[in-house]
């Protein structure tokens, strides 16, 4: 399939200053296929190349940010060739586990490296759920502004997986409260979040916009070159303390896992899809 001819994941529009980039797949909670993600990718490309724009908001369309990685929508396209933002090879000619490594290694833990180092200020605008996935692409953001309803969950323990690829966990979190977000896998409302330091403003779903705009606005006013000081200084810290090792560390660990389920039970997220997953999630939550 051609570019051209490729859905429409993901929207990208540039008002005084602030590139707005949205998740555009409001069916299916804004859940993450390689296509999407690559279109991520491009639309980050275009706001870092672009003179004008001083921040960057990352959003998602409809009732939720996004329920994470996609384990089995209609567009889900693993099977299907990509382009490679590293030097890693093409994974669809390999088998075992390389396949899914060299895949997650490019096009999960690699793309949230190389967004984690954009050096413009991002503001993750986080409604409804912010699940597995979800996490990470709020996570690689500077600033997370979260409506009264927003809530972020990693249940991955569910599929035997010791977290997300992009590994942050204990560092967004204290360490014994991202022990309870991975081991109970249940939801943190907005308000937890943000009583953590994990989320930094909290507003109701209607006002979301409007807020996180104001906000957006008041970093625009900065110089281009001291944002992006800024934000490096911050990076060689939290590099410091060790983000990177424990995340290469966690990312093979995640394979073990998921090597494991393949052998165990022919899958690699033990046989649980889209709907199983949210049915879990519905019913933990007391909604089912």
């Amino acid at each position: 399939m051609s570019e051209e001819a490729q859905p429409e994941f993901v929207t990208y529009n540039v008002v005084d200053g602030v590139a707005w980039v949205m998740l555009n797949r409001p069916q299916y909670g804004n859940a993450q296929n390689y296509r999407l993600l690559g279109q991520l990718d491009d639309a980050f490309k275009r706001a870092v190349e672009d003179d004008g724009v001083k921040v960057i908001v990352l959003g998602g369309e409809g009732k939720h940010f996004s329920a994470g990685h996609d384990i089995g929508t209609p567009d889900k396209d693993s099977h299907m060739p990509r382009t490679r933002t590293s030097m890693w090879w093409d994974h669809l000619n390999k088998g075992g586990a390389e396949r899914q490594y060299v895949l997650e290694q490019d096009g999960y833990l690699g793309l949230c490296r190389r967004w984690a180092d954009i050096p413009k200020p991002m503001i993750a605008m986080v409604q409804g759920a912010c699940i597995a996935g979800g996490l990470m692409l709020a996570w690689v953001c500077d600033l997370i502004i979260a409506s009264e309803d927003a809530f972020f969950q990693d249940p991955v323990q569910r599929m035997a997986q010791p977290g997300v690829e992009y590994f942050a966990h204990a560092f967004e979190l204290p360490t014994r409260v991202a022990r309870e977000l991975l081991l109970l896998g249940r939801r943190m409302p907005a308000q937890r979040a943000y009583n953590f330091g994990m989320v930094n403003e909290i507003f109701p779903r209607e006002t979301l916009r409007e807020e996180v705009t104001k906000i957006a606005a008041e970093i625009a006013q900065h110089e281009r070159f001291g944002l992006a000081l800024t934000k490096q200084a911050f990076n060689f810290v939290e590099d410091a303390r060790g983000k990177r090792q424990v995340m290469d560390s966690v990312f093979h660990m995640h394979h073990l896992a998921h090597a494991h389920n393949q052998l165990m039970t022919g899958n690699l997220v033990g046989g649980l899809d889209a709907k199983a997953m949210a049915s879990a999630n519905k019913k933990q939550a007391g909604e089912g």
